[in-house]
């Protein structure tokens, strides 16, 4: 089932990186079941700058660099999601009130409120953990996290009418495509203590409440949608860790 021609599509779309390979942007749709595949290359891009520059540099600060590495080479895609997402429900009462606020290129205080908050509890939580396993809770957090807005997809619809930044690149998802992002999404953590399994379970379900959330105010999801659910399943996957890490 895997296609080259699908995942170089999904990488260049997702990231910065530049594929020289022609690639048909009609496919955008098909492509988007690489993206926890994608986010194996954002989590070894963060793990390995963390990994060299905590040589050098006390802890908190390779992490904050190692943030920042994810955020360069997908290019604050997700991060952007988040904050249009706060604003958006942050600040309106109704579909089309929250709908028009998301679209504003604009950034209001809850946005810029989510993503601090989103920043802080990242570096905090990631911080209580040794140099080692920083490097691979990364590479599973970028990897996992997004399973999330495939999550969505699965179960929900689009809920824009009028085409939008992300409308190419969203679909209803079968059994068959959800089950084979999952494997790549599951897949980084075998190198994790086996608990950390039990995880997969809360982020779900977690995942699935904020669908209901969105559908409740909106009716279904939007680009901005799938990128703040990347943003929350990461962080709350990075709590998740550290409080079951105090029993293993």
């Amino acid at each position: 089932m895997f296609s080259r021609e699908l995942f170089l599509l999904a990488v260049s779309f997702y990231t910065r990186i530049r594929i020289s390979t022609p690639l048909d942007y009609q496919k955008l749709a098909q492509a988007i079941i690489y993206l926890p595949l994608v986010g194996w290359i954002v989590g070894i891009f963060s793990g390995v700058t963390f990994f060299i520059t905590q040589i050098f540099l006390p802890q908190i600060t390779a992490i904050l660099l190692a943030i920042t590495a994810g955020i360069f080479v997908t290019g604050a895609l997700h991060e952007d999601g988040l904050a249009d997402v706060c604003d958006g429900f942050g600040g309106g009462f109704d579909k089309t009130q929250i709908l028009t606020i998301m679209k504003d290129t604009h950034i209001g205080v809850f946005g810029v409120l989510g993503l601090l908050l989103s920043l802080a509890l990242k570096v905090t939580t990631l911080n209580e953990f040794s140099t080692h396993e920083i490097t691979f809770i990364l590479f599973a957090g970028q990897s996992i996290s997004r399973l999330a807005p495939l999550q969505l997809m699965f179960c929900y619809d689009y809920a824009r009418i009028e085409n939008s930044k992300m409308g190419a690149a969203t679909k209803k998802l079968t059994w068959r495509e959800l089950l084979f992002a999952t494997s790549f999404a599951f897949a980084p953590l075998f190198f994790l203590p086996l608990q950390s399994v039990w995880l997969i379970f809360p982020l779900i379900g977690t995942t699935a409440l904020l669908g209901r959330y969105f559908f409740k105010k909106i009716g279904g999801y939007t680009g901005d949608c799938l990128g703040a659910s990347q943003q929350f399943s990461e962080v709350l996957f990075y709590i998740l860790l550290s409080a079951i890490w105090k029993f293993i």
